[in-house]
């Protein structure tokens, strides 16, 4: 083996999980903002307001951080 190549070769299985875990991301990012999945949320948290299990504030709070979510933007800021 050439010297490039047994510097590089040690390197390629963190390359190849660093690959992972950007698909792994870039996938839950999809998910996160999903407009489907917030409206699922959006739905269950009215449901659980008109149920009682949660307050009027605990509503408002997480309805911002969902509507946040559609908007892309940091409900948190």
């Amino acid at each position: 083996m050439g010297l490039i190549s047994e510097l590089l070769l040690p390197a390629a299985p963190l390359r190849g999980t660093a690959w992972v875990l950007r698909q792994v991301t870039a996938e839950a990012e999809r998910q996160y903002r999903d407009p489907a999945v917030v409206q699922r949320e959006l739905a269950e948290l009215e449901r659980a307001l008109l149920a009682g299990e949660i307050d009027e504030a605990e509503f408002d709070r997480r309805e911002d951080e969902l509507l946040a979510r559609l908007e892309n933007r940091n409900p948190w800021t």
